[in-house]
């Protein structure tokens, strides 16, 4: 999967008038990391968290020991959301599975169809965990639309 690192302004290289109209060239220049405030990795992260299936195998994995794997698509249903396994398996394969594993979060491989904990998953077990361990502040609604977060206050 190919993927973009660099971000870039549009900046204004040149004006000029010709017959009383302006025209303006652009040229490129690379956002610095400051540029973004330094919220690149609480960004990915946060869109990694966005969808249910990447939240149950985060989840699936932080009650497991370091280095298990774990069987897809098992580790990635929820009770709240069931899905055809054939179909969850294709959408896993082709979504779900390459964002986090691009991000560091998780190593997955298709033969057999399992799941890991990646070098850098420590940094999405550390939200994870910290949601779970508030399940009790939450509020109601936001227990019940998250199934990661529904099924731990039920256990």
């Amino acid at each position: 999967m190919l993927s973009c690192r660099n971000v870039y302004y549009s900046v204004p290289y040149y004006t000029t008038t010709i017959y009383n109209t302006v025209i303006c060239s652009h040229i490129m220049v690379p956002k610095s990391p400051r540029d973004t405030g330094g919220t690149e990795n609480w960004d990915k992260l946060y869109e990694a968290l966005s969808a249910q299936p990447r939240r149950v195998i985060i989840f699936s994995l932080l009650n497991e020991p370091e280095e298990q794997s774990l069987p897809l698509p098992d580790a990635a249903h929820s009770s709240i959301q069931p899905m055809d396994s054939e179909d969850s398996a294709i959408i896993l394969r082709h979504t779900h599975l390459p964002k986090l594993a691009d991000l560091g979060y998780i190593r997955w491989e298709s033969d057999p169809f399992c799941v890991q904990r990646g070098p850098h998953f420590e940094e999405v077990a550390f939200i994870v965990d910290r949601l779970t361990e508030s399940m009790h502040e939450s509020p109601e609604r936001l227990r019940e639309e998250c199934g990661v977060l529904g099924e731990t206050e039920r256990e």
